[in-house]
């Protein structure tokens, strides 16, 4: 779990810290520094409304018990791998213009004599980013909670934020040695495999408490070859979803998972080949 913990608040970071310095470059570059203090309003906007936000889903999580309150848990760990599934294929469609597009909403901000659209735009930037950290990692938080582990949970999270921090600047001081783009498509594969992983917690917790029929039960047992509780098998447990003694339903929704993922990426694909080619021809025509 401290594994999970470190990357996710890591891989977040990354993006929330790239946002902002995107924006912080343009508003210097530009020589409207008057829009810095704004910036930085809007940044501890967004972490307010995060922090708001995991302050609710921790509220609603002491407000219900018992089976009700396993059954939340359950839909917020399969919620969690249907946003960072969403999150992967928004940031590989979009990705490209993130940039161009953040300069555009600021360029339209200041033109408008309005910075409080700069705070906006970052308030908002950074409390997207902020929630689905908290939604991806409130599973995870209420168990450290109720286990007393908070306290590696948080150390968890520091490190992370700092290692977020020295990638962002380790990645900007040698762009001729790191690549963005191979930094998020490597995390990108890291993080649909840690989706599969909250999809097999969340299919495990339902078949538990009897919302889901378990199939065969174990399909297969593999713990002679590599146990899912320790060493190599437990790190694959926790990042990849592997179990030693999975049901067939957990079987079946894995693989229909890979199946989905891979399916929406071929789409994606075919559309970018498609609209490549119109423009081309319309550069052509023109």
């Amino acid at each position: 779990m401290f594994d999970q913990i470190l990357f996710i608040v890591w891989r977040e970071s990354v993006e929330a810290i790239l946002v902002i310095g995107i924006m912080h470059a343009w508003l210097v570059q530009s020589g409207t520094r008057a829009g810095l203090r704004y910036l930085w309003g809007g940044v501890v906007a967004g972490l307010v409304l995060a922090g708001l936000m995991g302050a609710a889903l921790m509220g609603a999580n002491t407000w219900l018990t018992g089976t009700a309150q396993e059954v939340f848990q359950a839909v917020l760990v399969l919620t969690a791998c249907l946003l960072i599934t969403q999150m992967v294929l928004w940031m590989r469609t979009k990705g490209r213009t993130l940039k161009a597009e953040l300069e555009s909403g600021l360029a339209s901000a200041v033109s408008s004599g309005s910075y409080w659209g700069v705070a906006t735009l970052v308030a908002i930037a950074v409390a997207r980013e902020g929630a689905e950290t908290v939604v991806f990692l409130y599973g995870m938080g209420a168990a450290s909670l109720q286990s007393g582990g908070i306290a590696s949970f948080s150390l968890a999270a520091g490190l992370g934020f700092a290692l977020a921090v020295a990638t962002f600047m380790a990645l900007q001081l040698g762009s001729r040695l790191f690549s963005w783009k191979l930094f998020f498509r490597v995390t990108e594969i890291l993080l649909l495999l840690l989706a599969a992983s909250l999809l097999m917690s969340g299919l495990e917790q339902l078949i538990g408490l009897g919302y889901l029929p378990a199939g065969l039960d174990p399909l297969w047992d593999s713990s002679w070859l590599l146990d899912d509780g320790s060493g190599l098998g437990g790190l694959l447990a926790t990042f990849a979803g592997y179990r030693a003694w999975p049901a067939t339903t957990m079987v079946v929704g894995y693989l229909g998972y890979w199946v989905i993922v891979a399916s929406l990426m071929k789409r994606q694909r075919k559309i970018e080949r498609v609209d490549q080619r119109r423009q081309l021809t319309a550069r052509a025509r023109s």
